[in-house]
C-alpha cells in the first residue's frame, strides 16, 4: 500500500481521519473542515491528524512516525471493532482480525481457556478454546461467537489470578524446558531479503545493505547454536525474503522455543547510533515476560561485549513479535547510517562478537535465577566445553 503522510488528500486520508475521530483521538468531522465533501475526495491529512495518529501509534506499540504504513493501517482497521459489534467465526482463508477478537481472547484466557497469545487474529487455537467454553456453559459448540455466547461470557468472572494467563504459561514452559541448550529449537530471522534490501548506504565505490549484513550475522549465530546441539532455522535464504506474517507462521509451525530477529537501523541524522532490542508488549499494558527478559539479556550482553551505545529495550506490537507463539525479540544491532556504527558493522569480528553475545543471552534465559551469571562473564568456549563434558 502507499504510505499516507501529512499533506496527503483523498479517500485514504478520509478513512484515516474517520477512524481517528471514531476512536476519540481527533475532534470534528472526518474530512477537512474547509472541504466538507462527504465522499472524502478532498479530505486532508493535516497536522492535527498526524498528532492524533502519533498518539494512536504510541498507545499501540507501533513505530511512532506519524505516517500510515501497512502495520499502522492494519492496527487502525482492527481498532474499529468492539466485542459484540459483529459475529465472529473462523475462516481458514481470511481470518477475522480486530480488537473484538483480542478482547475475546483475553476473556477466554482469564476464565481458564488456552486461546493462545491475544494477538487479535481469530485462528484455530482461539476457536478451539471458544468451543470448549461453549460446551461447558451449554450453548451450541460451533466455534461462532454470537449473542448467545456473548451473554454466557458476560456471566462469568475471572478464574485465573496472579498475572496474565498466557504469560504465566510462557514462563512455565520456559521453566520446564530445562537449562541445557541441546535439543532446543531457535528460529533466527534475518530481516528484509529478496528485493527488500532494508537500509542501504553507499560511500564511493562501496555499498552496504542491511539485508546482506544481517544475513551474515544470522549465519554466524546459526553456526554457533548448531555447534551446541541447538536446532537453528533461518526464516529466509541469502537471496529470498518474506513478510513478517509468513516468518511468524514459519516459526509457529516449527515449534520453536525462541525467535531472534536481526535488523539494522537507519536515520536521517548520521549522529543516531547504538543498539536496541524489542519485545512484544503494549506501551503500558501486558508484555511477554520471557521476551522482556531475553531482550534485556541480549541488550546487556551486546553492549558489554562490543561497547556499542545502549539504546535500551522497548515494547512493540510489530507483527513478528505479536503473531509468534514463542518469546521473540528483535535486535537492531546498530545504525547503518551512522559512520561510527557502520565501521563496526562491516567488520566481521564485530559481527562475531554480536553473535557470541546473542548466543550467551539465549543460554542465560534458560538458566534458573540461582544459576545465572554476570553479564559478559560467560564465553562460548565455556559453553562448548560444558557440552563436551556432558557428552
Amino acid at each position: 500500500m502507499q504510505v499516507i503522510r501529512r499533506g496527503d488528500r483523498g479517500p485514504a486520508a478520509f478513512e484515516v481521519r474517520s477512524t481517528l475521530v471514531a476512536l476519540g483521538l481527533l475532534t470534528g468531522t472526518a474530512g477537512d473542515h474547509r472541504t466538507p465533501d462527504p465522499t472524502g475526495a478532498d479530505a486532508l491529512f493535516d497536522a492535527a491528524c498526524e498528532l492524533a495518529l502519533r498518539e494512536f501509534q504510541q498507545a499501540r506499540g507501533l513505530t511512532v512516525d506519524g505516517a500510515v504504513g501497512p502495520e499502522t493501517w492494519h492496527a487502525l482497521v482492527a481498532a474499529r471493532w468492539r466485542l459484540g459489534d459483529r459475529v465472529l467465526t473462523w475462516s481458514v482463508t481470511e481470518p477475522m482480525v480486530g480488537d473484538d477478537v483480542h478482547t475475546l481472547q483475553e476473556r477466554l484466557l482469564e476464565i481458564g481457556y488456552d486461546a493462545g497469545r491475544a494477538d487479535g487474529v481469530l485462528g484455530p487455537k482461539t476457536t478451539q478454546a471458544l468451543r470448549a467454553f461453549q460446551r461447558e456453559v451449554g450453548v451450541p459448540a460451533d466455534g461462532t461467537f454470537g449473542p448467545t455466547t456473548m451473554r454466557a461470557l458476560r456471566q462469568l468472572g475471572r478464574r485465573v489470578v496472579g498475572g496474565s494467563p498466557q504469560l504465566l504459561r510462557e514462563t512455565l514452559l520456559l521453566h520446564h524446558a530445562g537449562p541445557a541448550l541441546v535439543g532446543k529449537r531457535i528460529v533466527i530471522d534475518p530481516g528484509h531479503g529478496g528485493a527488500d534490501r532494508g537500509a542501504v548506504v553507499e560511500d564511493g565505490l562501496l555499498r552496504w545493505s542491511e539485508a546482506d549484513l544481517v544475513y551474515d550475522l544470522a549465519a554466524r549465530l546459526e553456526g554457533r547454536l548448531s555447534a551446541l546441539g541447538v536446532r537453528a532455522d533461518l526464516t529466509r535464504g541469502r537471496h529470498t525474503g518474506f513478510d513478517d506474517r509468513d516468518r511468524a507462521e514459519f516459526a509457529n509451525t516449527s515449534g520453536a522455543d525462541l525467535l531472534v530477529s536481526l535488523h539494522l537501523d537507519r536515520h536521517h541524522n548520521p549522529a543516531a547510533s547504538g543498539v536496541a532490542t524489542y519485545y512484544y508488549g503494549l506501551g503500558s499494558g501486558q508484555a511477554s515476560t520471557v521476551g522482556e527478559r531475553l531482550a534485556g539479556l541480549v541488550q546487556r550482553e551486546i553492549v558489554v561485549r562490543t561497547g556499542m551505545p545502549d539504546a535500551r529495550t522497548h515494547r512493540k506490537t510489530w507483527a513478528l513479535l505479536r503473531l509468534t507463539r514463542m518469546p521473540a525479540v528483535r535486535v537492531e544491532a546498530g545504525y547503518l547510517t551512522s559512520p561510527a556504527d557502520r565501521a563496526r558493522l562491516v567488520d566481521p569480528s564485530f559481527r562475531d562478537a554480536v553473535a557470541d553475545a546473542i548466543l550467551v543471552a539465549v543460554q542465560r534465559v534458560f538458566l534458573p535465577a540461582d544459576a545465572d551469571v554476570t553479564t559478559g562473564s560467560l564465553n562460548v568456549s565455556a559453553l562448548r566445553e560444558g557440552l563436551a563434558r556432558g557428552a
